[in-house]
């Protein structure tokens, strides 16, 4: 499987991210232990919502989405 998550940090509830992974736990481990450049700043950080795909292209192509306008308009009546 593979996902696209936002994440939330606890830190600073305004601060908000979007990734895909094929490995959900290990990713969120990644960005609360500091691994991610991006997010080390503002750890740690809340799973708030994810999707799973059976597609590695979908996935990704939703995550693209999320990230675009229209997209983070959809998030916030939706998913935040």
């Amino acid at each position: 499987m593979f996902y696209v998550y936002l994440l939330r940090s606890e830190r600073d509830p305004r601060q908000r991210y979007v990734g895909y992974t094929g490995d959900l736990k290990r990713r969120i481990g990644v960005h609360n232990d500091g691994g991610s450049p991006h997010t080390a700043k503002y750890k740690p950080w809340t799973l708030v919502a994810y999707q799973a795909f059976s597609e590695k292209d979908k996935a990704q192509a939703f995550e693209r989405y999320l990230k675009t306008g229209s997209g983070q308009a959809f998030a916030n009546k939706r998913l935040w």
